[in-house]
């Protein structure tokens, strides 16, 4: 068994989908992290069977938009003096600019390079999103 020590000051981010940890990692960018970053991957989970679990231990800005997409069910919990001061359960986002492009090839957002392209979640249990200029499907 790996006895990975408390962090003091910083995020851990627990039930990530097994397999999902590293990609996770890469989209954060915490390779440039100068500070203890700790990726554990298929962790026993009596929830999820396995699991994965990023430990942060800095304070650094989080593109929760991005980790809602990449796994709703992520809980961010946020740690002062080794204590957990605040819990957040990621969804999948109502509404999201700039991260998903639109796959119409006669939008807008294609032809005129519009940058901060919207979408709306449409079916949340097939992670179905539409494109607010010309309502195309995309789907996760």
């Amino acid at each position: 068994m790996i006895n990975v020590s408390e962090i003091k000051k910083g995020i851990v981010l627990d039930h990530i989908c097994q397999g999902q940890g590293y990609e996770i990692f890469k989209v954060l960018h915490l390779h440039e992290v100068e500070d203890v970053v700790v990726l554990l991957q298929s962790i026993p989970s009596e929830k999820l069977g396995r699991k994965d679990l990023i430990k942060i231990e800095t304070d650094l800005p989080l593109d929760l938009t991005v980790l809602g997409l990449m796994g709703p069910g992520i809980t961010v919990n946020y740690i002062e003096e080794g204590e957990r001061v605040h819990k957040k359960k990621l969804s999948l986002p109502r509404t999201v600019e700039g991260i998903l492009s639109c796959k119409n090839p006669r939008c807008i957002t294609l032809a005129e390079k519009i940058h901060q392209g919207s979408f709306y979640l449409a079916k949340e249990e097939m992670k179905l999103y539409r494109c607010g200029y010309c309502d195309a499907a995309v789907s996760l």
